[in-house]
């Protein structure tokens, strides 16, 4: 497997690059669930840790995620109907800080995504692991261009 800056594979040949998902329990897992219900499928390279809130991790899990060989993180909160005060708007202060440190280690930024998902939005919840897997499918041929 090639490498991509700051130790992060980059994603390639071989079983698809996994996705992190990290997901609000009062919001995103729900919808996870409600997706499952639903008998609705999504690939099996995502893995979902149900979380209070994604405000408890520090900037830097996300860049050891990807050093360990996560292909894409996606961080699926409850927007700014968070039930923590302030939760979200940190939130995304330390996404937008976390991925200019990636485009530093050279990693794309594309690789990790904030989006809102309420507890029913099972649809919005697979669009987000499909754009994921586009855009780790579109890096992947482009490594393989480079090889």
């Amino acid at each position: 497997m090639s490498e991509k800056g700051g130790g992060a594979p980059a994603p390639g040949a071989g079983a698809p690059p996994k996705i992190l998902i990290l997901a609000t329990a009062s919001c995103a897992y729900p919808a996870a669930d409600a997706t499952g219900q639903a008998h609705l499928h999504y690939p099996a390279n995502t893995y979902i840790l149900r979380v209070p809130s994604p405000v408890l991790f520090p900037d830097d899990f996300y860049y050891r995620c990807f050093e360990k060989g996560v292909g894409g993180i996606l961080v699926m909160s409850c927007g700014h109907e968070c039930p923590y005060i302030g939760a979200f708007e940190k939130l995304a202060a330390r996404i937008d800080r976390v991925k200019l440190g990636l485009r530093e280690r050279g990693i794309s930024p594309e690789r990790l995504r904030l989006s809102a998902i309420c507890t029913v939005c099972t649809k919005p919840f697979l669009k987000e692991i499909e754009e994921m897997n586009a855009v780790l499918a579109r890096e992947a041929g482009e490594a393989g261009e480079a090889a």
